[in-house]
């Protein structure tokens, strides 16, 4: 088996359902996997075996004979002229290394992972913690290269530092941090002559709530204009109540406005949502959810 061959496999197997096939696996690149879809478009992957599984008596000989055009002189070819490409305008840089492929190796980065991602070929080694790119795919990788670099760099850990401590002395910092320990105090303000209904789901500028209580507490001015200056009571007075948010239960049995709100609805500052706002809001409670049960079965274990 050559270089070009050493990451695939396709093994003629039962999986159990009475189904004859083959299961085919090979290194994750999304162009590949674009390619053999093309090829094999009945081929469904199996969490299972972590395998494609291509049904037919004869998958495993067609496996291969594709295996054999795919990974043939043609891309030995390619990874030559890319070789070739690289000596005569080399990428100079500490996050680039060269050896029987290139190895790119930066401090984590979304942005670097979504531009690697792009890069036809290119993969994630475990072993190595750095991801693999063959000489075939120099172009496009040089193409991104500005872009990774950058980002690499904004990553590393000193500044990152000095992103926060810049971020930390913006006013903007100060404000976000009293804007959170005012929503952590799960109070929000109604007009003193429009109380919302209490212990239904109902939307407000802070979002999705279900009003417990209205306090009858007045409202100061100051902090209703830094906080909540969408809030206008009128002439009436501004009055406090007490929320907390809804569960996905409560979201899936709420009944839905047929129209979007009113300005008058907005400015008074809460209002019945329409049945878009509220796939929305079901969507991230259901997630929301998932995550705590995730949290709490890692906790038990």
């Amino acid at each position: 088996m050559t270089d070009e061959t050493a990451g695939f496999s396709a093994t003629q197997r039962d999986v159990g359902d009475g189904i004859p096939g083959a299961t085919a696996a090979f290194p994750y690149d999304r162009m590949t996997v674009e390619r053999f879809r093309e090829a094999f478009p009945k081929a469904r992957w199996r969490d299972d075996l972590a395998a494609w599984f291509v049904p037919g008596t004869r998958a495993e000989r067609r496996l291969k004979s594709w295996m054999g055009r795919e990974w043939s002189g043609v891309l030995a070819y390619a990874d030559q002229r890319g070789r070739d490409a690289f000596v005569f305008e080399p990428i100079a840089s500490s996050y680039l290394e060269v050896e029987d492929d290139f190895v790119v190796r930066t401090p984590y980065s979304r942005t670097v992972i979504a531009e690697l991602r792009e890069v036809p070929w290119a993969r994630w080694d475990p072993s190595l913690k750095a991801w693999r790119v063959p000489f075939r795919s120099f172009e496009e990788l040089r193409r991104r290269w500005p872009a990774i670099e950058t980002a690499a760099r904004l990553a590393e850990p000193e500044e990152r530092r000095k992103r926060e401590e810049s971020r930390k002395a913006s006013p903007e910092h100060e404000h976000r941090r009293a804007e959170a320990a005012e929503r952590r105090r799960n109070r929000y303000p109604v007009p003193e002559d429009a109380p919302p209904p209490l212990g239904r789901v109902l939307m407000t500028h802070v979002g999705s709530v279900v009003f417990e209580a209205i306090t009858g507490e007045l409202v100061e001015p100051t902090t209703a204009a830094r906080f909540y200056p969408a809030v206008a009571a009128g002439a009436a007075a501004l009055i406090w109540s007490a929320w907390r948010r809804p569960d996905h239960a409560e979201l899936v049995e709420a009944w839905p406005a047929r129209t979007p709100p009113s300005p008058a609805d907005l400015a008074r500052g809460w209002w019945q949502p329409t049945i878009e706002v509220l796939r929305k809001e079901r969507r991230k409670a259901a997630s929301l959810e998932r995550a705590q049960a995730t949290r709490r079965s890692k906790a038990g274990q």
